[in-house]
């Protein structure tokens, strides 16, 4: 096995332990902050709060790893993780803290800050063929976790009982744990001196290319329209009548959307373009949004969070492999840094305004957010596919 596949498939690994925890304490952070808010339309906030960390500490992690190398970095973050899910253990079990139950989120935020660069370091050893689907099959891991990640939040959701969610957050540090050991076989070489700040082209130069423009916002906004939904649709279900385990079943089902087709998006993207397929999630994000404007059973909410899914992963993927035609390998930390500051940045938004919207004006005004966003991607995606075919031609 040559080098980059290696380190595809520890990072795949590591993917799949990453997003477990992820989709474990999405599954339970809202309603965890639902028990701990003195309002309703706060329950969100740790979620946000995570979210924002996220998009801080983004810039600083691509910098720091490119100081330092990848597989440090890699480690450093999932020490965030243990010692923010350690602390959601010890909020819920002791101290019933709404602010402590904050601060776990933003430290949760700093370990997502650098796990999500998982995609990234997948192409750092992979030639330019390889790439597309070097990151599909990194991101692919989270089929794993997408079957796992609520079965785990299920079954230890009331492992401290009757203290609800503290078993959650238990569940999430232990995989981080796992993590740690599974990174030290990463075997990525230590950055070269080119590879920081002020290397390449000023930064000014290159967000105004096209290929920039649109690939940051496919995946900006695909992310937050996920985020948007997903974390209003526990809420929503719940408020409808439906119990814990209901919910879980259905983020369930959106987080193996989310994964599965990583499989075969690198070859869809080799086949029909990038922004062919950029140009589809949109489309699936309004499908979904007439979905769950048709009813609030519960195949409403599988199917619509099942089509959220897909969109995020044709929208992420697509944007993550345009966004590495736009910069040179010296240029690369700062690039990535900006893109995951603006996703991130857009998702932490998302977060906040999901909780917002769903208290104040219900699951309708939610899914009828997506409506604008996805317009614009899909009309800036098409607009440069028709640009690339006029050089092209």
């Amino acid at each position: 096995m040559d080098m980059a596949r290696r380190n595809v498939l520890v990072l795949s690994i590591c993917q799949a332990l990453s997003v477990g925890g992820m989709v474990v304490v999405f599954t339970a952070a809202a309603l965890a902050g639902q028990i701990l808010a003195d309002d309703d339309a706060l329950s969100t906030v740790p979620l946000a709060l995570q979210l924002t960390a996220n998009m801080v500490m983004a810039i600083p992690a691509s910098l720091l790893m490119a100081r330092i190398g990848r597989r440090a970095g890699f480690t450093l973050g999932q020490i965030f993780g243990v010692l923010g899910g350690l602390l959601g253990v010890y909020t819920l079990l002791y101290t019933k803290s709404f602010g402590l139950l904050c601060v776990s989120g933003i430290l949760l935020g700093c370990h997502n800050a650098f796990w999500q660069y998982f995609r990234f370091a997948a192409v750092d050893t992979a030639d330019k063929d390889f790439r597309s689907r070097a990151i599909s099959y990194v991101l692919a891991g989270g089929v794993v976790a997408a079957l796992i990640g609520p079965e785990i939040a299920t079954r230890t959701v009331d492992l401290f009982g009757p203290v609800l969610y503290a078993g959650v957050y238990l569940s999430f540090t232990v995989l981080c744990c796992i993590s740690i050991v599974v990174l030290q076989f990463l075997r990525i070489p230590k950055p070269s001196t080119g590879w920081n700040i002020s290397g390449g082209r000023p930064l000014a130069e290159i967000i105004r290319q096209p290929t920039f423009i649109v690939a940051v916002l496919s995946a900006m906004v695909g992310y937050a329209l996920m985020v948007l939904v997903m974390t209003a649709t526990p809420l929503s279900m719940v408020a409808c009548g439906f119990a814990f385990p209901d919910a879980a079943f259905v983020i369930q089902w959106h987080a193996v959307a989310m994964f599965a087709p990583s499989f075969f998006t690198g070859h869809l993207i080799r086949k029909f373009g990038i922004t062919a397929i950029i140009m589809a999630g949109c489309v699936l994000f309004l499908v979904c949004m007439a979905v769950n404007l048709a009813g609030i059973d519960i195949m409403n909410f599988w199917f619509g969070l099942v089509l959220v899914g897909v969109g995020w992963n044709f929208t992420f993927i697509g944007g993550t492999t345009l966004l590495t035609d736009a910069y040179r390998p010296e240029e690369k930390a700062k690039v990535q840094a900006i893109n995951d500051f603006l996703v991130f940045g857009l998702s932490a938004i998302a977060s906040f305004a999901s909780g917002a919207l769903q208290n104040m004006y219900g699951w309708q005004a939610v899914n009828l957010a997506v409506i604008v966003p996805a317009l614009i991607v899909f009309m800036g995606a098409l607009w440069l596919r028709r640009q690339r075919h006029a050089v092209v031609a």
